[in-house]
């Protein structure tokens, strides 16, 4: 059979080729195998990749079991936490583009049979698997893992709790000892960021889409079980090439309703919304906004890990993981088990013989944290094309509120007023020029939350943004609201003491201004200057789709095709 390697490996005409591929090593016999690439994201910055080198190893090591050849390749990623709060987290969803297209070009420039793809942070796993649907190639995801709890005076924290200890440092509710003790209990090691935040969101939905294999959402970073599932993953790897089960085959309507149940059960972070339209962009695939709301209705929210609540990733993980979730929902209804999955197998094979380890960390059907799913969209005058909310993290009293606007043209701009303590109780906090053509690059607010909850204001004080909110963020944090300023959205004529309605439950978003106001207003709109004019940011922002499609890049309509 041929394959696509064989376009430069094999012939008289491809010796020049084979003759590059000696002076890399290659053997003969080597170059007679599948050729799969061996697509890791390791750094030394990112703490979540700063281990991946040894998963690769692992994932080449199963890959020569199994009768191929492994070819280690790189991508970039950044670091979330790192990125937050500053300039730098402009290019973090913006280099989820980038992430897709070097997979791209790898894998097409050197005729690649398959791909193992290693992320683990946050917008390396999307970006990742939109390569995987944009090429159609046999692919598989083997992520690095989250990272253990920290511990701290006898409690597991997580990212989350530092950076809401420095909003209670500003407001002096604690001093900066203390803050220095959970600064060195956080992290204690490497993995994505131990709780329900955006990386280990993408890392559970990879499993539940089937594009990874059992294991992958909640194994720790750390445990031998990581390191043995990316050898099977790279045995699992050369089966898929010779079954030609490519990821078009997996990533299917049904299993992207699958996710979004799944989503729902576990309270996943709202950025995994944005990224699960870009991903099913790449499949060609249609996906709307109201399809989120129809599952997050009829699905229960069944976990609370943090921010939503007390525990972690290994909790989940000792609870039966991802399968024990997906047994539940698919004993209730809620979930196509006949889908095809990396395994080769159906998902309802996958999951034979799960169990539920752990009722309060994994609440069963009958006793669920909430009744309906983690995530909800709003519409409404402020935003007709949605905004989304992760409800999960929201506290009850947040699920209706009316209050005054506080409005700020920049994350910076709303920080310093946090903390200023010129934020008050029953304020809406409104930061706009932050989307993804705005910002550009559609920053998360996780600072201006965490301060927030650090103040003991996360339950009186709502937030909306055209930007985003990292996974960590708890509280009424509605982020994605579509049209975003820069693009002539209402959210750029709110003005200061304008009073926002925030109905969590009944899906809606609006200023009580009337039609004709704001109409008034937008005669007289001026919006600010692009704040990004020269390197690759500035392209990102001419070509960037809005939040309601997924903030992909516009050009020629869908992308993928091949």
């Amino acid at each position: 059979m041929a394959r696509r390697s064989h376009a430069v490996t094999q012939g008289v005409e491809r010796a020049p080729h084979r003759s590059l591929f000696n002076a890399a090593g290659f053997t003969d016999e080597e170059l007679a195998r599948p050729l799969i690439g061996v697509v890791s994201a390791f750094s030394e910055i990112v703490p979540g990749h700063i281990h991946l080198d040894k998963i690769a190893d692992a994932a080449k090591a199963g890959v020569r079991m199994a009768g191929g050849t492994p070819i280690l390749m790189p991508a970039i990623g950044v670091c979330d936490g790192i990125g937050m709060g500053h300039s730098g987290m402009k290019y973090s969803l913006a280099s989820r583009e980038l992430v897709v297209d070097s997979v791209e070009t790898m894998a097409e420039g050197h005729r690649l049979d398959g791909l193992v793809l290693i992320p683990n942070c946050d917008k390396i796993v999307p970006g990742m698997v939109m390569a995987a649907a944009r090429m159609n190639i046999p692919s598989i995801v083997i992520s690095g893992g989250p990272m253990l709890a920290g511990r701290h005076r006898g409690r597991g924290i997580s990212l989350t709790t530092n950076f809401e200890a420095v909003g209670a440092f500003k407001a002096g509710f604690i001093d900066e000892a203390e803050l220095t003790r959970i600064e060195q209990s956080t992290c204690p090691g490497c993995g994505s960021c131990s709780g329900m935040f955006t990386a280990n969101s993408m890392n559970c939905l990879c499993e539940a889409i089937g594009i990874a294999l059992p294991g992958n959402g909640t194994t720790p970073a750390v445990y031998a079980a990581r390191t043995q599932l990316a050898k099977r993953a790279g045995m699992k790897i050369m089966e898929l090439v010779e079954k030609d089960i490519k990821p078009r085959d997996i990533l299917t309507p049904t299993s992207l309703r699958n996710a979004l149940a799944v989503d729902m059960a576990l309270g996943c972070s709202s950025n995994s919304v944005l990224h699960l339209l870009a991903i099913a962009n790449e499949a060609m695939l249609e996906m709307d906004l109201n399809l989120i709301n129809e599952i997050s209705n009829k699905v229960p929210n069944l976990c609370h890990l943090a921010p939503a609540g007390p525990h972690h990733m290994e909790d989940l993980y000792m609870a039966g993981g991802l399968p024990a979730v997906m047994k539940q929902l698919a004993d209730s209804g809620f979930l196509d088990t006949s889908v095809l999955t990396v395994t080769g197998k159906t998902l309802a094979e996958n999951i034979e013989g799960a169990v539920n380890e752990n009722p309060e960390v994994l609440r069963p059907m009958d006793n669920p944290y909430s009744d309906t799913g983690g995530l909800a969209i709003l519409f409404g005058n402020i935003a007709p094309e949605g905004a989304v909310v992760k409800r999960s993290a929201v506290a009850p009293e947040m699920f209706k509120h009316s209050g005054p606007a506080r409005v700020f043209d920049s994350e910076e701009e709303s920080i310093e007023a946090i903390y200023a303590g010129r934020i008050k109780e029953g304020d809406v906090v409104v930061i706009r020029y932050e989307g993804p053509k705005g910002g550009p690059g559609m920053r998360e607010m996780l600072s201006p939350t965490s301060a927030l909850a650090g103040m003991k204001l996360d339950k009186t004080v709502a937030l909306i943004t055209d930007g985003r909110f990292s996974g960590a963020s708890r509280g009424a944090s509605i982020g994605h609201v579509s049209p975003e300023a820069a693009e002539g959205g209402n959210i750029g004529l709110i003005r200061e003491g304008d009073i926002i309605d925030i109905d969590i439950m009944g899906h809606a978003l609006n200023v009580k201004v009337s039609d004709e106001e704001l109409a008034e207003r937008r005669k007289s709109y001026q919006p600010p200057a692009p704040r990004v004019t020269s390197g690759w940011l500035a392209r990102y922002a001419e070509l960037v789709s809005s939040a309601s499609t997924g903030a992909v890049l516009k050009y020629n309509g869908l992308r993928g095709g091949k």
